[in-house]
């Protein structure tokens, strides 16, 4: 381990049942990559009932194995804040994260530590598969039709697909402190770093693997209902002020995005009526987004569920 760069993981957790975290906490520790540091952020309020639990259980594990370290927030942070105090503790040279319902597959972080070093990259992100709580494959994201990777061509690029989650993100920790760690934003946190990360100039590149498996649940989280909608029209707003940069052609692909998002968003919380609308207005939009998106979607989710492309749960 002596010549393998230590790396941090930073693991949030705000109000998450001890269940969950455990399975995100071994999911890093049984890395075939083993010289990690993994910060756990407590990010829920004192008035948590299972804050106690999940405070006695990590100061356990943390005695048990000296990589891990324990934090408590003494009042709630949200996991933007939350995650920059992981980054100022962190002592790794490469810096990564996960979120306290989700898991690594074995060899993330050993795939992109070797991709980090071959590339001398200053952020590298991957693919990642989104399940159900049933197990069962409801999104894959994945960046194969990236042409090339100077900034101008991925600053177009993502603020049309969004190169995202934050748990398939690796950075030099240098860089990451040089941009300034995470925006405070109840929402699409992942979406403005990315986007801080290109106008800063950092050196990105992509590993097209998929050691990342991400969970929705019924309950949502802060990503669900009221929060979901007002956060995406704030974020479609914040857009709107690069499109003098931006084609005829890629303006119309990020409203059609937009609206097409707004179509789940609604649907989330029951508000058909708004669904409706909001479909309508993402197919006159662009009626050939809308049939190329369904086509691609159902080539991409059903398609590999029936060949087993994907990994299982």
């Amino acid at each position: 381990m002596e010549n393998k760069p230590l790396v941090t993981v930073i693991i949030p957790t705000y109000k998450r049942g001890w269940e969950y975290l455990n399975i995100s906490v071994n999911s890093v520790l049984e890395q075939t990559y083993q010289n990690l540091e993994i910060i756990i952020i407590d990010d829920s309020p004192e008035t948590y009932g299972n804050r106690h639990k999940i405070k006695e259980k990590m100061v356990e594990l943390s005695f048990s194995d000296p990589r891990v370290r324990y934090l408590i927030n003494e009042k709630n942070m949200g996991g933007s804040l939350a995650r920059n105090r992981g980054i100022d503790a962190a002592t790794g040279r490469y810096i990564t994260f996960l979120d306290d319902d989700d898991e690594y597959l074995p060899e993330k972080v050993e795939h992109q530590v070797a991709f980090m070093e071959e590339s001398d990259c200053d952020l590298s992100f991957e693919n990642m598969v989104i399940y159900n709580n049933k197990g069962t494959v409801v999104d894959v994201r994945e960046y194969k039709d990236i042409e090339k990777f100077d900034n101008d061509y991925l600053l177009r690029y993502h603020l049309m697909r969004h190169m995202t989650g934050t748990p398939t993100y690796m950075f030099k920790i240098e860089k990451l402190r040089e941009i300034g760690g995470f925006r405070d934003a109840k929402m699409g946190q992942e979406f403005y770093l990315m986007l801080k990360a290109i106008q800063a100039g950092l050196k990105i590149r992509y590993l097209s693997v998929y050691d990342v498996k991400i969970y929705k649940h019924p309950d949502g989280g802060i990503s669900s209902g009221n929060n979901k909608i007002n956060g995406e029209n704030t974020l479609y707003k914040f857009k709107q002020n690069f499109f003098p940069q931006l084609t005829t052609r890629e303006k119309m692909f990020v409203r059609f995005r937009h609206y097409a998002v707004m179509v789940v968003a609604y649907l989330r919380n029951k508000r058909y009526l708004e669904a409706i609308g909001a479909g309508m207005t993402a197919f006159f939009v662009s009626p050939i987004d809308f049939f190329q998106q369904v086509f691609n979607f159902f080539k991409r989710i059903v398609g590999r569920r029936t060949s087993r492309q994907l990994p299982n749960k």
